[in-house]
């Protein structure tokens, strides 16, 4: 059997602390917008960087999509905002996405359609941040980030990650830890892009495995032929999640640059994160 490494979750919070000020201190921002769902990464991320940074640092955008956002999901996050005294604003993204849809000439898949609710939540966190000086604070963990289960400028367009290395199952952990109320680390994990939308479901894996898959094949190094008899799992289940892996590198990238002599940008001129 393989487990994860149960983690000191007071070593981990002084990381995020000591990492979302040296962020700020290196980019000279004065503080970070984070869009908060409801759901557990975002909620366990607020929590985390108010402990860190205090709340007049945050600023918070609540951004539901009327008949894809459930009442329970935004009424948890006004009463998250609430509880950590956050600076606040609710936008309703439906008329932006209606208008967005009005104005161009090709139809697309409702994947397609879906996916274009984070990308105008990011270009909102954007405008906010801009306008504020401010940077956006992401809130993606490391099970999605491993297998691209977040859209590519949408969720995935943020400045820093600070729990891009815990793993779904650490961030429910963490959660507990901060203090997260109960009912939210509970909740099922969706990002509310279309109808009865779960991640689980379009995952085809509980994150309980999945994460116990990805941190043998990421962490540990292990073979799928191995991992599958420590787990008693299928070989192709875990060949598909290290193909989702290798697939998903470009999202995990920005955008990929020719290299046409020794100072390319992306490879010979690359300066260190000062931290």
């Amino acid at each position: 059997m393989i487990n994860l490494p149960k983690l000191n979750y007071e070593e981990v919070l002084i990381q995020i602390s000591n990492f979302l000020k040296k962020c700020l201190e290196n980019s000279k921002a004065k503080g970070y917008v984070i869009g908060i769902s409801g759901g557990i990464d975002s909620v366990t991320t607020a929590y985390a960087a108010c402990k860190a940074l205090g709340n007049e640092k945050l600023f918070a955008l609540i951004m539901p999509e009327k008949g894809l956002t459930p009442e329970e999901d935004l009424n948890d996050a006004i009463n998250v905002c609430n509880t950590l005294n956050l600076k606040y604003e609710v936008i309703e993204i439906n008329e932006i996405k209606r208008s967005f849809l009005n104005s161009v000439k090709i139809e697309a898949d409702y994947k397609t359609i879906g996916n274009l609710s984070p990308r105008i939540r990011m270009t909102l966190l954007y405008y906010y941040a801009n306008s504020m000086n401010y940077l956006v604070l992401g809130t993606g963990d490391k099970s999605e980030i491993l297998i691209g289960y977040f859209t590519k400028y949408g969720d995935g367009g943020v400045d820093v990650l600070p729990l891009a290395d815990l793993y779904k199952t650490q961030v429910r952990e963490f959660a507990s830890f901060l203090g997260v109320p109960q009912k939210i680390i509970n909740k099922k994990s969706s990002p509310r892009l279309w109808p009865e939308h779960e991640a689980e479901k379009e995952i085809g894996i509980s994150y309980d495995i999945l994460d116990k898959i990805l941190y043998s094949l990421v962490d540990l190094e292990l073979s799928p032929k191995v991992i599958a008899e420590k787990l008693n799992i299928e070989i192709d289940t875990i060949i598909k999640i290290k193909e989702r892996i290798l697939n998903a590198e470009h999202k995990r990238r920005g955008p990929i640059m020719l290299q046409l002599g020794l100072k390319s940008v992306e490879t010979g001129y690359r300066l260190p994160v000062q931290f």
